[in-house]
């Protein structure tokens, strides 16, 4: 088993992912903890089909490579500057506090203070990949929680660069006198390379960007980004720096380039697949030798490990107001270690900073530290969070009777809209909202909006529904919804409902509770977008709104007849399938008569 090709390692590694990422998702353990499942079970301590995972280990850190360089693509000024806050505050706080704490933490076991100061800079940092892969797959990137955990991985990410450059001085500290003119050369000769790299890609990248674009081939696009990437890596690593380190770098100097996203959909593809191979690379590598020999010690450094990381974030939840609700999910996603900490130990090694013993043993317990994260976003899911539903609620507010025509339920992306307009044309209207997030942002322009659930009766009556003609539904939830129909079609039999739907599946939901009035809210910017692809297909600007007008009332006539039908799914397969020959013929029909009167109806 020793001797595999690399194409039947390829097998073994496509074959464990596709087994137990999907597996893993299904329980809700996540992608990542599927790929570090899959290392730990293909490695050398699983069914050991592979055995040097250093090998793979090393490859696989061109994952690594590339988020960083993706990452770097991210960092132009201005965005730079409208996020220092919470980088600069939320981030740094969390970075320098807990360094302090495990460095001290170090010292007080008789570690030297250089060697805890390197564990202590290593242990700080969490794993971008998993936080930020976490997070996408959760959708919970636009909260507060999302935003700050986003800010405290980018300031982690920038900090890496420093505490790279600070590992070598640190190193020739431990091994010799800080007069050693051969260690400070290798410093002057690092700042050297790095601003060689940053001038000359400055002024070089963009013109090769541009004659490379200029054969209009995809392909050699790709091979000359991946092969900058690549490069650059190469060329921190030959001076004993980290590939990460360079590939930053380049991501930074690209950061403005009018190539920018050409470059981000060429490499994501291979950022997420040596991602995952980095994962399950992490997994195999995971010692449990050592774990079997110094049980004890590996346990308690994991559990002491994540119990501060998590402290210290769930202390800066508190003081920079992260929503209760949110806060044991902020200090679980951040509080593992991260994939650069194994950079900064090997780097630490290296330079003779770090005890190579001291480094395998804070591999494994960072290591062991990526298998709970996502085991404790489970317990806090399920056990945690339920606690927390109506923590960040705000008292609903008292409605003094408006005596407006129109009460609206829901203010977002749609019944703003629908909101704007009648105060357009002077017509009053009460608002209310169940989101304290939007709602603070809508007074924050003028907006008069009450906070309340509008499936409560009593807040409809003091809302002034009684008085009103028109009741405008346009909450996201649809069964709240539903019970709010219910519920006014009962109390106020005389105010009509007017509701948007998200889909026809929705529309028949509102139907069968009694709603006629009823707009799918992509439907109109949809079939506006098709009337302007006609347009641009060369179709006369009246054939197409002609043809577009035509279908809509085709569509809601088809609504009409799906509804009777809807609880009958081969009934409704039937009927679209006979309507969409039906639209066709009738289009073709009004294409024939307009080219017979040669246009003469126009508009």
């Amino acid at each position: 088993m020793e001797n595999h090709s690399l194409l039947v390692d390829s097998v073994i590694y496509l074959g464990a992912a596709v087994l137990a990422v999907p597996l893993a998702k299904r329980l809700g353990l996540g992608s990542v903890l599927g790929y570090l499942l899959a290392g730990v079970a293909i490695g050398p301590w699983g069914l050991k089909l592979v055995t040097d995972a250093q090998a793979i280990l090393h490859f696989a850190e061109f994952g690594v490579v590339l988020l960083l360089f993706l990452i770097g693509l991210e960092l132009n000024p201005k965005r730079l500057w409208s996020m220092r806050k919470p980088i600069l505050g939320l981030g740094g706080s969390q970075v320098l506090l807990t360094m302090l704490l495990i460095t001290v933490a170090g010292m007080a076991v008789g570690i030297s203070w250089q060697t805890a100061l390197v564990a202590g800079m290593g242990l700080s940092l969490s794993s971008t990949a998993i936080a930020l892969q976490t997070m996408t797959e959760k959708n919970l990137l636009s909260t507060t929680a999302g935003n700050s955990g986003f800010s405290i991985l980018l300031l982690q990410d920038i900090a890496v660069i420093p505490m790279l450059a600070v590992i070598p001085v640190l190193g020739v500290a431990t091994v010799s006198s800080p007069t050693d003119e051969s260690g400070w050369l290798d410093v002057v000769i690092v700042l050297m390379v790095m601003v060689a790299i940053i001038v000359v890609g400055r002024f070089l990248t963009r013109p090769l960007f541009r004659l490379i674009a200029g054969a209009n081939s995809r392909e050699i696009f790709t091979a000359f980004s991946l092969l900058l990437v690549i490069g650059i890596a190469l060329i921190m690593q030959r001076i004993d720096m980290s590939m990460a380190l360079g590939s930053f770098m380049a991501g930074v100097l690209l950061a403005e380039s009018e190539y920018r996203h050409q470059l981000e959909s060429d490499i994501e593809p291979f950022k997420g697949l040596l991602l995952g191979l980095f994962f399950i690379a992490v997994g195999m590598s995971v010692d449990f030798g050592l774990l079997l020999s110094k049980p004890w010690v590996i346990i308690g450094l994991t559990v002491g490990l994540i119990a501060l990381k998590a402290g210290v974030l769930w202390l800066l939840a508190r003081v920079f107001k992260i929503p209760v609700g949110q806060q044991a999910f902020f200090a679980f996603v951040l509080s593992q270690g991260g994939e650069f900490a194994f950079v900064l130990f090997g780097a630490a090694t290296g330079f003779s900073a770090m005890p190579s013993e001291l480094a395998d043993l804070l591999i494994v317990v960072v290591a062991f530290s990526m298998l709970t994260t996502p085991l404790l976003l489970i317990v806090n899911e399920r056990f945690i969070q339920p606690r927390f539903v109506n923590a960040d609620k705000i008292p609903e507010d008292t409605i003094e009777p408006q005596g407006n025509p129109v009460v609206i339920a829901g203010f977002g992306r749609f019944g703003q809209i629908v909101g704007r307009l009648l105060h357009a044309n002077k017509i009053g209207t009460t608002i209310i909202d169940h989101n304290p997030n939007q709602i603070e942002r809508l007074r924050t322009f003028g907006f008069k909006v009450f906070y309340g659930d509008a499936s409560r009766l009593d807040l409809l009556q003091a809302a002034g529904l009684q008085h009103a003609k028109l009741f405008v539904l346009a909450t996201d939830d649809r069964d709240s919804g539903l019970l709010t129909v219910d519920l006014v079609r009962e109390h106020f039999p005389n105010v009509r409902i007017l509701a948007r739907a998200w889909d026809l599946i929705h529309v028949y939901q509102l139907k069968d509770h009694g709603v006629q009035i009823i707009e799918r809210e992509t439907f109109d910017s949809a079939l506006r977008l098709g009337e302007s692809a006609l347009v641009q297909l060369g179709y006369e600007k009246h054939r197409a709104h002609r043809a577009a007008q035509r279908f809509r009332a085709y569509d809601s006539e088809l609504i009409d007849k799906l509804y009777q039908v809807h609880h009958d799914q081969s009934q409704v397969i039937s009927i679209s399938q006979q309507a969409r020959d039906e639209i066709e013929r009738l289009l073709q029909e009004d294409e024939t008569v307009i080219s017979r009167d040669n246009d003469s109806q126009g508009w």
